[in-house]
């Protein structure tokens, strides 16, 4: 609080008569600073006082008296010092406000951007560990259904529908989904069981004429397509370590899959055409992908920065794609060798196989214990990988999906249960797998950029 004294002379002989003065005191002026300099200024407030001198004078200085008779006034002027020093005062605490709110928000937003990052790396683990468990356990799955793997997708795709909406209206009813994010446009949802059905229904006809051995390699076209379409459609801009630690990626799963195999020379034996059907199907599950990501930024804007729940995604998704589906079902079943007259006889057989009843349990040990295990796992890595999209995006997700490749590899190698004998490593292996951990490790490094350049957008 800064006085300004004020000093007010009064006659000797006046003492004993009432002194008048021609301003009314105020104790104390408050004085507002400024707040528009940054956003959520706390209020501060500035208390002035005016300190009042009497000070007695001779008789030559005369006073207003009560009685209304002419008397001369003297008052001293005012400080000027007082309030150049309190302007000082107040800028000083200006600066001084402003650079503890900047500490304060840049501490903020480091640690917002610190648990964001351990929130990715936690996510993208699990669901590398789940993507992992999804394969081993898909080729599990397949010992005692290997004479119906048709029924085993069929029974993923709409057992799925049944699942999701169960928990959706389990988390509608506990007040997680709220009716807005239900009445969001269903028109994106239904693009996304499209593309689903149609990258099953292409993956389905090229596997059947490619080879094991090649199909790995030709997924990388997976990760080409989510950086490009992730350019055009969201406007993402790469850095060049991270283009560069994609492509690592991709050659390190090349090597790691492919080396020691006739990869190159099945390719050549199947053709042009089914190669290009295969590239055509990781091209729809790719738009697929970035078309999620796009609902969740759409979601963001119509929710007023919330957020829509990932069973709402989840859950209309699989339910128009179990429709595309039953359309397709013609198609699909000869893409098996299953004449579309003899599918319900098919899907009857394979459900007394899963259920390891009847005449046909013989051939059918492990179930339905593997099979249930691997749509249980296959469930929770599509949610996982939804939630690392949602997190992240689409091109952190496939990484995560790639980088479980080559552990599944390794883990072929282990004497699991119903696989008999294991396999042996590729020779390439681990030449392949330093390449792709090279690749990760070049995508996620950040060079030092300084203070003063703006942030770039995140990947």
């Amino acid at each position: 609080m800064t006085a300004c004294p004020r000093r007010i002379t009064a006659g000797a002989g006046s003492s004993d008569r009432p002194i008048q003065l021609g301003k009314s005191l105020r104790t104390a002026e408050i004085l507002r600073l400024p707040r528009d300099y940054v956003t959520n200024q706390r209020r501060r407030i500035v208390l002035r006082s005016r300190l009042w001198i009497v000070e007695a004078v001779g008789p030559g200085g005369a006073w207003e008296r009560s009685d209304g008779r002419d008397v001369e006034k003297k008052v001293v002027g005012p400080c000027p010092y007082a309030v150049e020093d309190l302007a000082e005062k107040s800028g000083s605490e200006d600066r001084t406000v402003e650079e503890e709110e900047e500490e304060v928000d840049e501490k903020r937003e480091n640690k917002k951007n610190l648990d964001r990052t351990v929130k990715v790396v936690v996510a993208a683990a699990i669901t590398v560990v789940l993507g992992v468990g999804n394969r081993v356990l898909y080729k599990l799955a397949l010992v005692p259904l290997k004479h119906y793997p048709f029924f085993l997708a069929q029974l993923a795709t709409f057992g799925y529908v049944v699942v999701y909406f169960s928990i959706l209206y389990l988390r509608y009813r506990a007040g997680i989904v709220t009716d807005e994010m239900l009445s969001m446009p269903k028109a994106p949802f239904l693009a996304v069981g499209l593309l689903e059905a149609l990258g099953a229904a292409t993956g389905m006809a090229a596997g059947a004429i490619l080879s094991g051995a090649s199909i790995p390699i030709l997924s990388q076209t997976f990760l080409v397509w989510q950086i490009l379409l992730s350019i055009i459609f969201l406007g993402r801009r790469y850095r060049a370590n991270q283009l560069l630690g994609c492509f690592l990626v991709a050659v390190g799963v090349i090597i790691t899959v492919a080396s020691g195999s006739s990869a190159g020379h099945s390719l050549k034996e199947a053709g042009i055409f089914w190669s290009l059907l295969m590239i055509v199907s990781f091209l729809f599950q790719a738009t697929d992908t970035v078309l999620k990501e796009v609902i969740f930024l759409d979601a963001a804007r119509r929710l007023k920065g919330g957020s829509v729940d990932l069973f709402v995604v989840n859950s209309y998704g699989s339910a128009f794609q179990a429709l595309f589906i039953c359309l397709l079902l013609p198609f699909l079943s000869k893409l098996w060798g299953i004449p579309f007259i003899q599918l319900p006889q098919y899907l009857k057989d394979g459900a007394a196989c899963f259920l390891n009843i009847g005449t046909l349990s013989s051939g059918c040990d492990g179930a339905p214990l593997l099979p249930v295990l691997f749509v249980v796992v296959n469930m929770g890595f599509n949610i996982s990988l939804l939630y690392l999209l949602k997190i992240s995006s689409a091109v952190v997700s496939c990484l995560a999906s790639t980088f479980s490749v080559p552990i599944s590899v390794y883990m072929f190698t282990l004497p699991l249960p119903y696989l008999g004998v294991a396999s042996s490593l590729p020779p390439g292996f681990v030449a392949g797998a330093i390449v792709l951990v090279m690749g990760m490790l070049i995508y996620t490094w950040r060079p030092s950029v300084p203070s003063s350049a703006s942030p770039s957008l995140p990947n």
